[in-house]
């Protein structure tokens, strides 16, 4: 059976549970960028998955709605806002379309680890347009595409250290990683970094932040070859 994100959803929800440094890493980097008070703010996160990201940014205050078009993900996401309130809704969408959200509805959209997963960047990027007000945000997080990139590998030098193989950088579309206990197992759109920054801006973004963090001591610590290379980007731009 091919792997979908509905067939992983509850390996993938029991991972992040149990504490995946990771993927918390990945959700901090990104709250980084918005602010620590969110009060009156309205918020959209696309590819919500489980919810880790939505549930925090509604701690801070902010009226939030997750969405996914994975249903089991929805499930998940709606079972722990059922066993630990935090405000947040969700609901089945897809990314590309957004046809449950209205137009000019949220001031901010975020989307941890989500948006490398939507087929149409363009199409999806469009429908943000059009959710969010304007001057309004979107952040996001994407694997790192040039560390991230297919068939990238890790080796082992004479003197023990370990180095990173960069894999098909240039070669965009489709792919899924032979990993079976990875989460890209589903299925991963890889693209070079300059067609999301084009992408963005051919959709009326100003881009206003690029950044590449140094993994946090719990990643370095549980993936010791992963210290000295960021293994995400974070990406922010506003609505014109």
């Amino acid at each position: 059976m091919t792997d979908s994100w509905d067939t992983i959803a509850d390996w993938y929800a029991e991972l992040l549970r149990s504490g995946s440094a990771i993927h918390d890493f990945g959700r901090n980097i990104l709250l980084d960028y918005l602010p620590t008070v969110l009060a009156g703010q309205r918020v959209l996160d696309l590819g919500c998955g489980e919810g880790i990201i939505a549930r925090a940014v509604a701690a801070r205050g902010a009226s939030v709605l997750g969405i996914d078009p994975s249903p089991r993900m929805i499930e998940h996401a709606r079972g722990a806002e059922m066993s630990q309130a935090s405000g947040a809704f969700f609901s089945v969408d897809d990314g590309c379309t957004l046809t449950t959200v209205a137009t000019g509805s949220v001031e901010w959209v975020t989307a941890g680890l989500s948006v490398n997963n939507v087929p149409d960047l363009d199409a999806a990027l469009a429908a943000v347009h059009r959710v969010l007000v304007p001057e309004g945000f979107i952040v996001f997080t994407i694997p790192h595409p040039c560390f991230e990139a297919p068939h990238a590998g890790w080796t082992e030098r004479e003197d023990g250290s370990v180095r990173r193989i960069v894999g098909d950088y240039l070669t965009e579309g489709f792919w899924r990683s032979g990993n079976p206990e990875g989460a890209r197992r589903a299925g991963n759109q890889h693209r070079k970094l300059s067609t999301y920054l084009n992408a963005l801006m051919r959709n009326g973004f100003t881009i206003e932040a690029v950044d590449e963090p140094a993994p946090d001591a719990r990643v370095a610590a549980s993936q010791p070859q992963r210290a000295g290379l960021p293994p995400f980007m974070v990406l922010q731009a506003r609505r014109a």
